[in-house]
């Protein structure tokens, strides 16, 4: 009898992990082996930093508003604190645009917030 490889699967398997190799240098990107370690490093990464460019993001919001506010003579957390009270509900990242962006609209969102006309 002769002895079953199952060549077809496995040489699927081996050219799905090699095509997504593709632009790794030298061994990493041709040889089985190193080419499926390097790929499935590349997909936790890929995971991870899915979640941690969203607590990144955060944090330069949070700079930008704190920047703008300080320019007004507000911190960062008063002026969130006013937002929150105001019961006006904007984001973090629609601030953090209006500060770059608008800096005459976020002053007047900042003085509602702060309760001044």
């Amino acid at each position: 009898m002769s002895r079953a490889t199952n060549n077809v699967a496995a040489h699927r398997r081996h050219k799905r992990y090699l095509k997504a190799a593709k632009g790794n240098f030298g061994g990493r990107r041709k040889l089985y082996r190193t080419a499926r370690e390097t790929v499935q490093k590349g997909w936790t990464y890929q995971y991870r930093d899915r979640r941690n460019i969203k607590r990144t993001m955060r944090a330069l919001w949070i700079v930008r508003i704190n920047a703008a506010a300080r320019s007004l003579g507000l911190t960062y957390g008063r002026l969130m604190d006013g937002l929150k009270k105001a019961g006006i509900q904007l984001d973090r990242k629609v601030l953090a645009h209006m500060a770059a962006t608008d800096p005459e609209a976020f002053a007047a969102v900042a003085r509602t917030a702060t309760g001044t006309s």
